[in-house]
């Protein structure tokens, strides 16, 4: 399967509640820290990459469930947009600051999403508000999730068809979607009829590394 283990990745069980899957994501994103892992820098960019991905859909109720049902992800900008995730993202990078940890390898991990937009998180400074407090420093007034809004390329979407029994239709199944060399595990739910579509959300990101759902038609025969 192309999809990650995001649980896994987090260290929790699928059950978990959504304090516990929090706890997780802030425990890892300090203990990954380059600062904390002298000599092993790239290890822990890549490891703090995926503890951010798995956090940006499992911290978000509407993409872990679709992640459950489909098994499909989302792109790591995801993160900044949620109301779910965002604060906690935010909460991380204020423990850096009272920690004395560096946010310059932030640019690194999302650099490719903010070229060209006049923003770096090297311009990360301690705020007024109260110990530890930081704040954001970005030209023209522009705010964090704004900048990655922006930074995103145009979604396009992406439609297959797939033909099944009306017994499969029925009970319902998974099947595997192959495009550009990934494998995808497609859950079809109970019930479908001729028409029925099931939304793949930002499964492009995997095939393709960009942004796109893909839509799946299904026809019973």
């Amino acid at each position: 399967m192309g999809a990650k283990d995001y649980y896994k990745i987090l260290g929790v069980s699928r059950d978990a509640d959504e304090k516990t899957i929090k706890k997780a994501y802030r425990k890892l994103a300090m203990k990954y820290h380059p600062d904390r892992n002298p000599g092993k820098e790239k290890e822990a960019n890549e490891k703090f990459k995926e503890i951010n991905e798995a956090y940006a859909v499992l911290g978000d109720p509407e993409k872990r469930r679709q992640y459950d049902q489909f098994g499909t992800v989302g792109n790591i900008g995801d993160i900044f947009s949620s109301p779910f995730t965002r604060p906690d993202f935010e909460n991380v990078l204020r423990r850096f600051g009272r920690a004395g940890l560096g946010f310059d390898f932030l640019d690194d991990i999302f650099g490719d999403s903010l070229r060209g937009k006049s923003f770096s998180f090297k311009i990360y400074s301690r705020g007024s508000g109260g110990p530890g407090g930081t704040r954001f420093e970005v030209p023209r007034g522009i705010n964090l999730e704004e900048i990655f809004a922006q930074a995103q390329p145009p979604r396009q979407d992406v439609r297959y068809e797939i033909t099944i029994t009306g017994e499969q239709a029925a009970r319902g199944l998974e099947k595997d979607l192959k495009r550009r060399g990934k494998t995808l595990r497609v859950k079809i739910p109970p019930g479908v009829k001729t028409g029925s579509k099931v939304r793949l959300r930002n499964a492009r990101q995997i095939t393709d590394g960009q942004p796109g759902d893909i839509m799946i038609l299904v026809n019973v025969k």
